[in-house]
């Protein structure tokens, strides 16, 4: 009985925090603004509306908080993670992980109005929980069911909400107006959390999220440590690659679907 409560508890107080995440870092994000250049400056003042970043200042701040915890903690862990790990062995992970996100994703691409991904999507949770063994193999890809990726931020895109002004996130890295509103969906459209309260589960929840965000800090070693290499400004190039990323998960949306994307300048990345 104990257990059980300290269970529900744990994860009462998850929700909560998921909850709460978005409005605790928009006001948080408000606290400090960049200035705009004058009109008059037209070049300068097209970049700044280009940017679309008007909370720069504390923006790079926590970019700076984020990216110290990274140098410290999360890029050593994952040096780590790698050093005792094979290709193989990460890949199965990130088949896991991602077989675990199938039914939001199905439930997205319904709302999307995509009905060859939404079937894709059920198809892949079908067929991987099972031959795949949990989702650990991915024979679904092998059936022709490819994986594509969508979430709660690319289902408002799609419906025309537009990004909103940009936003670098305390521990979630790149977001904006609009794709902040993912972290709750995403947190609460799980497997886990519509299975009845157990303390196997909770802990299971946990090893889940950690694993997974050291995985994916794992692929992506090489990638970050060349940008903060060569970039002159690796926030702005992170700020771009975030929006460049976000607009090509919208056409491959529509690719995959079978449906003729729209126009990248007319696209709310």
């Amino acid at each position: 009985m104990l257990d059980k409560t300290k269970a529900t508890l744990k994860r009462r107080f998850r929700q909560s925090l998921a909850a709460m995440a978005p409005g605790l870092l928009l006001a948080t994000g408000l606290s400090g603004c960049a200035t705009a250049p004058p009109k008059t400056d037209a070049a300068d003042y097209q970049a700044y509306q280009q940017q679309n970043d008007p909370i720069e200042p504390t923006n790079r701040f926590f970019y700076r908080v984020n990216d110290g915890l990274d140098t410290y903690f999360m890029k050593p862990v994952a040096q780590g993670y790698v050093h005792i790990t094979t290709q193989g062995i990460r890949n199965h992970v990130g088949n896991f992980v991602t077989n675990i996100g199938e039914p939001a994703r199905w439930v997205n691409f319904m709302a999307e109005g995509m009905p060859k991904d939404s079937g894709t999507a059920f198809m892949r949770f079908l067929i991987n929980s099972t031959i795949g063994i949990g989702g650990i193999f991915d024979p679904a890809s092998s059936f022709g069911y490819k994986e594509t990726d969508t979430d709660f931020g690319l289902t408002l895109a799609i419906w025309g909400v537009p990004p909103g002004p940009y936003l670098y996130l305390p521990a979630f890295g790149p977001s904006g107006f609009r794709d902040v509103l993912n972290i709750p969906v995403e947190y609460f459209a799980t497997p886990m959390e519509v299975a009845p309260e157990s303390t196997a589960l909770n802990d299971f929840g946990y090893a889940e999220t950690g694993l997974h965000l050291i995985n994916t800090r794992a692929n992506f070693l090489a990638a970050i440590d060349q940008v903060k290499a060569n970039a002159l400004d690796p926030y702005a190039t992170f700020r771009s690659l975030y929006r460049q990323s976000r607009a090509s998960a919208i056409q491959q949306i529509y690719i995959s679907d079978g449906n003729t994307p729209p126009d990248v300048d007319q696209q709310q990345p």
